[in-house]
């Protein structure tokens, strides 16, 4: 997830994760000062590579995803996961081959090769605004789980209410300040320092996030599709609307506010250059993001399908915030309640390995000449304090999911995924770039800034209607 200083290096058939030296590049074996080489280390397996991917793919994401059939209806919203899956495929290709033209190992290495420093730059500030959005909006999902939410104009009471009813140490703020304190701040603070120590901790502790993660979000597909389907023969839920509704020309450009959604929800592409790093065949690359985006998709789509089908209209931004109530099924309430909690648990974990990221990519760009940051305590503890505290501020002034994924998939997440891919295919600063590809680019930046923008006018008018409407009621 970070952008480290790259520059091409050869490969000479070796693998390339042997000749990284950089301290910043996650997601493997990152640093042997003394010798560059990682002889021990013998590559990781294709199986263990499509876990890790799907794992930088399925995360809070997810949980919007049934909110976006409510907004399109269930077949242009199935038909929309798809084609942005290939999409999403083809921006992914394009960053692989001019990386291997380039010689380069990382997403930030293939802009500094096409744009110079000013890319690897923009770049840098693109993930930074990205894992951003991504931890707040872990965050507010913790906050709808343990103490509820009311972006959907019902309150929906999280597990702590459940179990404790409603006092001022079961609310949002304190809820999110004790999580803060007791587990976000400890966990991001501590420091990699031992290479050694690093590359066991990074090979175990994301063999078990990976499986962790993925298996959660099987887990929470296998549920609701169990419930719907059960709900559904019995009659006790009706078919939901299979095309959107546009009783006027504000609910079409409502339409395009889904896009930055989905957007988000595939961004895995500053992970593609460490997990081929990894591999012991650099070239099994393609079908590892092939299978991981085939599997993410069956995921998203069964989610998107069976959580519209069990909550209709009733669907929330946060679609584990609907597991509130009796589902009408035996055990509805610890169900609900193992659901919420093992999701939370999972996002917290999951937290100081996207803050770790985070920290560095702002540490590298407003001090990119000081010395390393883990042997400079103050920088580390300011850095670190002044991170977690936008992330708990932003996560308490944000009302919804929707709201902060919105902002990211319409800004930094869209240049991640498609924008800058298309571009350096457009600079084809190698000359391997064909007709087809620069046709594919061209459409995939105008798609982005088209989409993106009036997803951007339509929020901005809704807000407005909103604010202009208040003070009469």
């Amino acid at each position: 997830m970070t952008i480290g200083n790259f520059s091409p290096v050869g490969n000479n058939g070796q693998r390339r994760g042997k000749r990284i030296l950089e301290e910043e590049a996650p997601l493997l074996p990152s640093e042997q000062e003394e010798t560059g080489e990682f002889d021990e280390f013998n590559g990781a397996s294709f199986a263990g590579a499509v876990f890790n991917l799907s794992t930088t793919i399925v995360g809070a994401g997810i949980m919007s995803l049934p909110a976006t059939m409510k907004v399109l209806g269930l077949v242009p919203g199935i038909l929309l996961i798809i084609f942005f899956a290939f999409l999403t495929e083809a921006s992914i290709d394009m960053l692989t081959r001019f990386s291997r033209a380039g010689n380069t190992v990382s997403y930030g290495g293939v802009m500094g090769d096409a744009f110079g420093r000013t890319g690897k730059v923009l770049i840098q500030l693109c993930i930074i605004v990205n894992n951003v959005g991504v931890l707040i909006v872990y965050m507010i999902i913790i906050g709808d789980v343990l103490s509820g939410t009311s972006s959907g104009g019902n309150h929906h009471f999280g597990v702590l209410e459940g179990w404790f009813g409603q006092h001022w140490w079961t609310g949002r703020f304190f809820i999110l300040l004790v999580s803060m304190l007791a587990v976000f701040a400890p966990l991001a603070c501590f420091k990699r320092n031992d290479a050694d120590c690093t590359i066991s901790l990074l090979a175990d502790s994301l063999r078990f996030t990976s499986a962790l993660s993925v298996a959660l979000a099987v887990v929470f597909v296998v549920i609701t599709a169990g419930i719907a389907i059960v709900k559904l023969l019995a009659g006790s839920i009706a078919m939901p609307k299979l095309f959107p509704d546009i009783p006027d020309l504000a609910s079409v450009w409502n339409f395009f506010t889904v896009v930055p959604v989905i957007v988000t929800a595939y961004i895995c592409h500053y992970n593609v250059h460490p997990i081929e790093n990894e591999l012991e065949d650099p070239s099994q690359i393609k079908p590892v993001v092939r299978t991981s985006l085939a599997l993410c998709s069956t995921v998203y789509l069964t989610t998107s399908f069976f959580g519209f089908l069990l909550f209709g209209e009733a669907t929330l931004d946060d679609v584990l915030a609907n597991f509130d109530s009796n589902l009408g099924i035996p055990y509805s309430s610890v169900l609900n309640d193992a659901v919420r909690v093992s999701y939370a648990v999972h996002l917290m974990l999951v937290f100081p390995m996207i803050f770790h990221a985070l920290r560095l990519n702002v540490d590298g760009l407003l001090f990119p000449s000081a010395r390393p940051l883990s042997s400079d305590n103050r920088r580390f503890a300011i850095v670190t304090a002044v991170l977690l505290s936008v992330v708990f501020l932003a996560a308490n002034f944000i009302p919804s999911i929707w709201d902060a994924f919105q902002f990211t998939g319409a800004t930094a997440a869209v240049c991640i995924g498609f924008i800058f891919p298309a571009a350096i295919t457009l600079r084809d600063p190698h000359g391997i770039a064909t007709k087809w590809d620069k046709i594919v680019a061209v459409f995939m930046i105008g798609l982005a800034v088209l989409s993106n923008v009036i997803a951007i006018y339509s929020d901005a008018y809704a807000l407005f209607n909103e604010s202009k409407a208040s003070p009469q009621s």
